[in-house]
C-alpha cells in the first residue's frame, strides 16, 4: 500500500530503538521543572513590552487629559476606578498567560527506559516528536518558537510572548476580554469628552494645549477601536474553541477528533477550572484542568515515566501505526 506524504505513517515497531533513544537527553530532575516559564524570544518579548506601553498610555490620556480636569467628581472617581481596576485585571491576565506554562511536554523523555516502561503490547504504539525527543500525548502539538511539544496547543501569541496551551488558555480569554472591555470604555469616555469640549471652551476642558489635547484623543480612539475589534475576535474564536472542543491547529487541519469531546459549558467549567464562580473572572486563580478518569482509579506512575499514568493509559489505548510528527 502507497503511504501519502501527509500523513509521513512508518511500519508499527515495538522495539525502543526504533524511537533511536540513544539520540534523545534525559529528562528534568523534577526539581528543575517548578522553574518560571518564560520564553526568550525577542518578538514575543518586544510584543509584550508594546502591549503594556499601550495600556499604560490609554491609562495616561483617561486620567490626566479627560477625567482630572473634569468639573464633574463622581463622574471622575468612577469612571477612574472602573478603567484602572480594568486595566489592572487585564495586564495580571497578561502576565499570567506569559508566564504560565501552557502544558509543556517534559523535553527528551523518550528514553529507552521511559519506552520499555511504557510496556507496549502488540498493535500499541506511541508518538515521538523528533525536533524535542518528546513522547507526545495526545493533542500536543510542537512549537517551533517554545521549541517545546504543547498539550491542546491552540496558537502561539507574540504579544503574550506564550503559547495558549492546555494551562494558561483561561489566562488569554481573560486578557482579551478585559482589554476588549477597557477599549470599549475608553471609546465611550472619548466620545463624552468630545461632546463636552465642543460644549465648552477647549482650554477649559484638558490640562494640555487644544491641538495636543485632539492628538492624545485621536491616538486613543484608534488605539481603542483596533484592539477592541482585535480582542472581541479573539474572545469569540477562544470561547467557541472551548466549547467546540476543538483548538486552532485542529480546526485548521481538520483533524478528526480521537479523544472524547467535552462541550458547551462542561468544557467551559474544564477550561476554568471549576464551576461557575468569581474565580473565573480572577486571573490570580489557579487552575485544575484535569479531566476526571473514568472507572477505577489507577496505579501510580513509574518515577522514570515523568508523565502522568493518565496519559501512559492513552498511550496505550492507541492502536494505530507509528507517525514521525513534522510540526
Amino acid at each position: 500500500m502507497m503511504i501519502t506524504p501527509v500523513h509521513r505513517f512508518r511500519d508499527i515497531e515495538r522495539k525502543p530503538e526504533y524511537l533511536q533513544p540513544e539520540k534523545c537527553v534525559p529528562p528534568p530532575s523534577r526539581v528543575s521543572l517548578g522553574t518560571m516559564w518564560f520564553i526568550r524570544d525577542g518578538c514575543g518579548i518586544a510584543c509584550a513590552v508594546v502591549t503594556w506601553m499601550l495600556v499604560f498610555y490609554a491609562d495616561f490620556v483617561v486620567l490626566l487629559v479627560m477625567l482630572v480636569p473634569s468639573r464633574d467628581y463622581v463622574y471622575s472617581v468612577i469612571n477612574g476606578t472602573l478603567f484602572n481596576t480594568l486595566a489592572f485585571l487585564a495586564l495580571a491576565s497578561h502576565f499570567r498567560a506569559m508566564l504560565t506554562d501552557p502544558g509543556a511536554v517534559p523535553k527528551g523523555n523518550a528514553t529507552k527506559e521511559f519506552i520499555e516502561s511504557l510496556q507496549l503490547k502488540p498493535g500499541q504504539v506511541v508518538y515521538k516528536c523528533p525536533k524535542c525527543c518528546s513522547i507526545k500525548p495526545d493533542r500536543a502539538h510542537h512549537c517551533s518558537v517554545c521549541k517545546r511539544c504543547i498539550r491542546k496547543m491552540d496558537h502561539h501569541c507574540p504579544w503574550v510572548n506564550n503559547c495558549v496551551g492546555e494551562n494558561n488558555q483561561k489566562y488569554f480569554v481573560l486578557f482579551t476580554m478585559y482589554i476588549a472591555l477597557i477599549s470599549l470604555h475608553a471609546l465611550i469616555m472619548v466620545g463624552f469628552h468630545f461632546l463636552y469640549c465642543f460644549e465648552e471652551d477647549w482650554t477649559k476642558c484638558s490640562s494640555f494645549s487644544p491641538p495636543t489635547t485632539v492628538i492624545l484623543l485621536i491616538l486613543l480612539c484608534f488605539e481603542a477601536l483596533l484592539f477592541l475589534i482585535f480582542t472581541s475576535v479573539m474572545f469569540g474564536t477562544q470561547v467557541h474553541s472551548i466549547c467546540t472542543d476543538e483548538t486552532g491547529i485542529e480546526r485548521l487541519k481538520n483533524q478528526k477528533p480521537t479523544w472524547v469531546k467535552v462541550r458547551g459549558w462542561e468544557g467551559m467549567k474544564l477550561a476554568f477550572g471549576g464551576a461557575f464562580s468569581m474565580g473565573w473572572f480572577n486571573p490570580f486563580s489557579n487552575l485544575d484542568c484535569t479531566r476526571p478518569v473514568p472507572g477505577e482509579a489507577v496505579a501510580a506512575a513509574p518515577e522514570s515515566a515523568i508523565m502522568t499514568q493518565e496519559e501512559i493509559e492513552q498511550f496505550l489505548a492507541r492502536d494505530v501505526a507509528v507517525q514521525v510528527l513534522h510540526e
